[in-house]
């Protein structure tokens, strides 16, 4: 099987901005698939490696914490770890995750552990051991692994010259910012957002879709399937 583009690093470290990135140079991309998580808890990697085989880029989980049943499944793969400020990666994980008082099936395979709550100093280890074991696995293959620190703003260089690609006109992306960095505009429209029913923004979508219109909720070709996934786990309160 031919190669990849696989974002490796773990959430909270700018996978969005590169799935973006990846988009803005021509690859159609997976984002995070949390459907899988119950049968990567049995054991079993061969659904996650049939649902990746079609898309010629991946980002977010389960990939970036299974590159290497991915690098021998496709060969001549190019692999893209983001990292941050392990300190900033904690705060921006507890800020995005930390509310939820339920286990998670997605993080009791990642960590072991289905809630971030009261776990803090476990997660980090555990996102700290990722960045380690990956530059570990790499070692001998520095041509197949790209680092890269988002907060430095490194802009289109190394990821294009990476990739062999050339630079886009367009600026690079900056997705998921977080909420104290958004301008008012932005902050408006997601509370709009969060405001408006259920059943309208649905039909919002649905209509969109229809009209032929890109929707960017689901760039990642995954809203459906983690709607799905997480209809099932969320507590009768939260859905």
């Amino acid at each position: 099987m031919t190669g990849k583009v696989i974002c490796i690093g773990w959430h909270k470290t700018g996978t969005s901005t590169m799935g973006d990135a990846l988009i803005e140079l021509g690859y159609d991309v997976l984002g995070a698939r949390v459907d899988l998580a119950e049968e990567l808890l049995n054991g079993n990697t061969s659904k996650a490696l049939e649902v990746a085989a079609p898309f010629p880029a991946l980002q977010d989980v389960p990939w970036n914490a299974l590159y290497r049943e991915l690098d021998l499944a496709f060969p001549d793969s190019k692999f893209i770890l983001t990292i941050r400020n392990e300190d900033n990666w904690l705060k921006s994980a507890i800020r995005h995750f930390g509310d939820r008082e339920y286990d998670t099936p997605i993080f009791q395979w990642l960590y072991g552990k289905g809630r971030l709550r009261g776990n803090e100093e476990f997660f980090l280890k555990r996102y700290q051991a990722h960045n380690m074991e990956v530059r570990d696995y790499f070692s001998d293959r520095p041509d197949n692994l790209l680092v890269l620190n988002l907060e430095d703003n490194p802009g289109w260089g190394p990821l294009c010259a990476f990739l062999d690609a050339s630079e886009p006109s367009a600026p690079f992306p900056h997705s998921n910012p977080s909420p104290y960095r958004l301008g008012f505009a932005l902050k408006l429209r997601r509370l709009l957002a969060k405001l408006t029913p259920l059943p309208l923004r649905r039909l919002r979508l649905f209509i969109l879709k229809k009209l032929g219109y890109a929707v960017q909720i689901d760039r990642f070709n995954n809203r459906t399937a983690n709607s799905a996934a997480r209809a099932r786990y969320l507590p009768k309160s939260r859905k």
